[in-house]
């Protein structure tokens, strides 16, 4: 923090722009909580934005701020943040996501805001960066961890469904989960929520403590930072990023009422999972995973690998590339800030 005073036109301005981020992560990564429910028409395109945005905000009560932890506290050091870097960190992540939903790319907000943090972080200091390795070694492990728990979740659940229902038909199977596959799109949503909504709660809480406006007690926060957030991204959720629902819902494999349970039901374990555990993984890289593993345990050929391949290429993109926008902006906000 080196000294530096922040102003309240700043702090508000920094605020207003985390909060965005947080907006554009549920608009973007919306897709992921309603693309099996829309593919298989449970509920239509504005039902089904409502019905994920009320569970993104239910999270609230769900779970504990472990996430927000790691990301406020388990990335890099709070004493070497100032709101130069808060400011390249939010404008490399959110600049980012603008440019990956233009091109209907589901990439992950989560790693798009980390690599913003890292790379604004490392312009500031050269090759001194106090990274915290823990924190963000376990968030580079769970690009590879998260996508493959979800696929063999998601494939799992599709090879044991089939199993129990060997003896009834398609149709009785698909009339049963048309019902079934709306509490597993309600958990993946609670788990969106609940680990995405905490990112953006961590970095304004970093901006706090580097504004001497909070301590490293996450149990401080103020009360307004946590809801500001969870209303964020259920709003951001609620008008929905239809080009990557798109991406999601069709392009990677076919979907139907029981193979989109499947897919959100492995979404949602893996998601619940890591954010008991802190642990800030990537919901698009998670559903991505359980929507493959779908596809492969009904039929190899039935997933698009060229379209998945392209996926992944973005996921080892983001983090270098909203960190290089990240550093830039942190150039530009010593210079108007």
């Amino acid at each position: 923090m080196e000294g530096l005073t922040i102003s309240i036109w700043v702090l508000g301005l920094l605020i207003f722009v985390a909060l965005a981020f947080d907006f554009m992560n549920g608009f973007h990564d919306g897709a992921n909580s309603i693309s099996t429910i829309v593919a298989t028409g449970a509920l239509t395109p504005k039902q089904a934005v409502a019905f994920a945005a009320f569970f993104n905000f239910a999270a609230i009560w769900v779970f504990q701020l472990k996430v927000a932890a790691t990301i406020g506290k388990g990335t890099v050091d709070p004493s070497f943040v100032d709101y130069y870097v808060i400011f390249g960190a939010l404008m490399g992540a959110l600049i980012w996501n603008i440019i990956t939903w233009y091109y209907g790319i589901p990439s992950s907000s989560s790693h798009a805001l980390v690599g913003g943090l890292i790379g604004a972080t490392m312009i500031k200091a050269g090759s001194g960066a106090p990274i915290v390795w823990s924190g963000f070694g376990k968030i580079l492990a769970f690009i590879i961890i998260s996508p493959f728990v979800g696929f063999m979740l998601g494939g799992l659940l599709m090879v044991a469904v089939a199993w129990a229902f060997r003896n009834r038909s398609p149709h009785q199977a698909s009339k049963w989960f048309k019902n079934a596959q709306l509490v597993a799109a309600a958990a993946y949503s609670l788990g969106h929520g609940g680990n995405d909504a905490q990112k953006t709660i961590g970095i304004i809480w970093l901006l706090l403590i580097s504004a001497g406006a909070a301590t490293t007690d996450v149990h401080t926060l103020p009360n307004w930072v946590i809801y500001a957030c969870y209303i964020a991204i259920a709003w951001g959720t609620y008008l929905g990023g239809w080009r990557i629902v798109k991406t999601m819902g069709t392009k990677i494999t076919k979907l139907n009422s029981v193979s989109g349970s499947c897919a959100s039901m492995g979404g949602a374990i893996s998601l619940g999972l890591a954010t008991l555990g802190g642990i800030p993984v990537s919901t698009t890289h998670t559903i991505t995973g359980a929507i493959v593993g779908v596809g492969a345990a009904q039929d190899v050929k039935a997933v698009r690998w060229g379209v998945t391949f392209n996926l992944v290429v973005a996921w080892v993109l983001t983090i270098p590339a909203s960190g290089l926008i990240a550093a830039l902006f942190w150039y530009i906000g010593r210079g108007i800030l």
